[in-house]
């Protein structure tokens, strides 16, 4: 299974809306819908993983970390994101990082129950 991190983004929120609206007027099944959701998950993560090659530096005063299930969650305030020639400042950004070299995510086993 793939971590689900990304169902939160516009994105990922656009599809379980359009996925609900499927089920509520009957032209799929949850199951399907599951099925999905799901293939979504592994098809983003694999897509970041492979895809994405920009890096962007960044500074910031930490707030608070936490390290839980192995994952980590930061929380900085007054962030600084450099971009080459780019800078844009916020006042707090949370960071969510996880393991993306994990076995489990790149097994295609086909089993929506695992």
């Amino acid at each position: 299974m793939a971590y689900q991190l990304y169902r939160n983004t516009t994105l990922g929120n656009s599809l379980q809306e359009s996925l609900d609206e499927l089920i509520q007027t009957q032209q799929i099944t949850p199951q399907l819908a599951l099925q999905v959701l799901l293939q979504f998950d592994k098809a983003i993560n694999t897509a970041l993983a492979n895809r994405v090659r920009n890096r962007v530096n960044f500074k910031g005063s930490l707030n608070t970390y936490r390290f839980c299930d192995n994952v980590w969650t930061f929380v900085l305030n007054d962030v600084e994101f450099r971009e080459v020639t780019d800078l844009v400042k916020v006042d707090k950004v949370k960071i969510v990082a996880c393991d993306g070299k994990t076995s489990f995510l790149l097994s295609d086993t086909g089993n929506a129950a695992e």
